[in-house]
């Protein structure tokens, strides 16, 4: 997903035939925009409205839920003195990483959640997803609450994060560090990116008609949505990590692929 008024977003839809085992990339939908008096926002529910029967989960790479203390509707005594749950999870996950580097920035929970502290400090990954409401991203989840408030209650939505996913399905599939840390660069991008494609294809992870294959490899936001989508079905078979038992989930999980997933 990217902003509204721009021409970025891009939506890959997946069949997947369980007794054969054939996963199929059947739809990619780019370069969703304003049409006249049709907004690009109405242009994206449309689009994803049209594919609600039978649908799994929409997987979108934009926060789903914002920070604790935007949504929260006590008296704020501040978050130094605050007793939530969420607040003093990542107070003990502060703690922690302070042994290490005593200097270490303190968290923001207006801005931040416990789901992108986690990923930046505990998968081991050395990644580090941008704050929910940092200044890159508050648009796209502004945009993703909008969309979300329109849908049918029954939607399963869950938020990805297409980098990581890179990273871990990359690993698992022995493809070198470089194409996974440059897929989106503008040079170099769609090279890693076909690389990527190619493993994945040969491995028969997934089926993908010559002409998207190449719509994947020249468009890096199609490359998203499609790994977006690759992560969805990844939950499905229960190949995505789940939270630590101490997690506050009522503050939002981002699902990204177990290290090393049974990739069939």
């Amino acid at each position: 997903m990217s902003g509204g008024k721009n021409d970025r977003t891009s939506v890959a839809v997946f069949d997947y035939y369980e007794s054969q085992k054939k996963l199929f990339l059947t739809h990619i939908y780019e370069h969703i925009q304003q049409e006249g008096d049709i907004s690009a926002d109405q242009a994206l529910f449309e689009i994803i409205n049209g594919h609600l029967e039978n649908l799994e989960y929409l997987c979108i790479d934009a926060p789903l839920k914002f920070p604790k203390c935007v949504r929260c509707e006590l008296r704020c005594p501040g978050y130094e003195k605050c007793k939530e749950v969420e607040i003093q999870w990542m107070w003990r996950q502060h703690r922690k990483r302070r042994k290490d580097k005593p200097r270490v920035r303190l968290f923001t929970p207006y801005t931040q959640r416990p789901a992108e502290i986690y990923i930046a400090h505990e998968t081991g990954e050395n990644i580090h997803p941008m704050e929910t409401l940092g200044a890159n991203i508050a648009p796209l989840t502004a945009r993703a609450h909008f969309l979300m408030r329109r849908l049918p209650m029954k939607v399963r939505a869950i938020e990805v994060y297409p980098k990581l996913s890179v990273l871990r399905i990359g690993k698992s599939l022995k493809i070198i560090k470089s194409h996974l840390s440059h897929y989106k660069h503008q040079v170099g991008g769609d090279e890693s990116r076909q690389v990527i494609l190619q493993e994945m294809v040969k491995r028969d992870l997934v089926f993908i008609y010559q002409q998207d294959f190449q719509k994947l490899i020249e468009n890096p936001h199609s490359f998203d949505s499609f790994i977006a989508g690759f992560t969805g079905f990844l939950k499905f078979k229960d190949q995505c990590e789940k939270p630590p038992k101490d997690f506050p989930i009522k503050e939002g999980w981002i699902d990204f692929p177990v290290k090393n997933p049974d990739l069939f």
